[in-house]
């Protein structure tokens, strides 16, 4: 946690910094190939995606509607964490399950973050097949409190005018 609140502490390349930050903290918590962060607008009911470790597979990119399905139904109506360690399972859920696959990754973790009662965002997590064992999804639980800091940080240099992520 002191990398992340280092990284905050920074004003310089905001909110990136932070995200950055707290993509190390992940991949040593949990581990992680494909890491993501998909930010919430409930108002609007839209997501987007602002950051991301392989932007040549998935860049960041505009608005989209929100999913409804199993994953929302776990992560944003009840704030749980979704694990799926099969491919199949992958393909249950996320329209784009075979570039999920051509990267190597056959297994996710999505953190939800919650702040004030709502959920802000969730932390995405892709792995090989099976990494994201109980032992692990019960670490995840702990990057909550970081997760939070990086959505506040970007939510915060959005209304600077200053998003340079």
């Amino acid at each position: 946690m002191i990398e992340i609140a280092e990284a905050v502490a920074i004003t310089q390349d905001q909110p990136g910094t932070t995200y950055r930050a707290l993509e190390r903290q992940v991949d040593r918590t949990i581990g992680v190939k494909l890491f993501t962060l998909m930010e919430i607008d409930h108002d609007r009911d839209v997501a987007w995606r602002s950051y991301t470790n392989m932007p040549d597979a998935y860049p960041l990119q505009g608005e989209k509607p929100r999913l409804q399905n199993r994953w929302s139904e776990v992560v944003v109506d009840r704030h749980e964490t979704f694990v799926a360690n099969c491919f199949e399972e992958i393909a249950e859920v996320f329209a784009d399950h075979a570039l999920i696959r051509s990267l190597g990754c056959e297994s996710c973790l999505n953190l939800p973050v919650v702040i004030r009662g709502r959920l802000r965002g969730t932390l995405n997590c892709l792995h090989e097949a099976g990494h994201y064992t109980p032992d692990r999804v019960a670490a995840a639980q702990s990057l909550k409190p970081a997760g939070a800091l990086a959505f506040l940080m970007a939510e915060s240099t959005r209304r600077e005018g200053g998003a340079n992520g």
